[in-house]
């Protein structure tokens, strides 16, 4: 139990950091996030980097939702798309913390 509840906050740091960048990169373009243009250029790598990285399960899941939806991919397809999207949150999640472990003085990682 004493591990879990890291993990969970760290799971719902990177879930929280995923849907305020897809959000935001959402409104900003007036298009549903996905892996495709305008979130995701070869002209643009860098910012394509940035939105992947952070947005990227929120991306994933809307087009493993819209592949379901055309009958492109099975059900064990898209659980393990939900699965990926839920492991890059964990890790996004964790990345996150350290960060801010990192950088703001006065914080320290939880003793466990």
């Amino acid at each position: 139990m004493p591990l879990l509840l890291p993990v969970a906050f760290a799971f719902l740091t990177g879930l929280t950091a995923c849907g305020l960048v897809g959000t935001v990169l959402e409104l900003a373009c007036g298009r549903r996030l996905a892996f495709v243009e305008p979130y995701v250029s070869s002209d643009h790598v860098v910012r394509s980097l940035a939105s992947a990285a952070f947005a990227g399960p929120f991306m994933l899941v809307n087009d493993a939702m819209a592949a379901r939806r055309e009958r492109r991919i099975s059900l064990p397809g898209l659980l393990s798309c939900l699965s990926t999207a839920m492991l890059w949150a964990l890790a996004l999640g964790v990345v996150l913390l350290g960060l801010v472990f990192a950088i703001v003085p006065g914080t320290a990682a939880p003793a466990g």
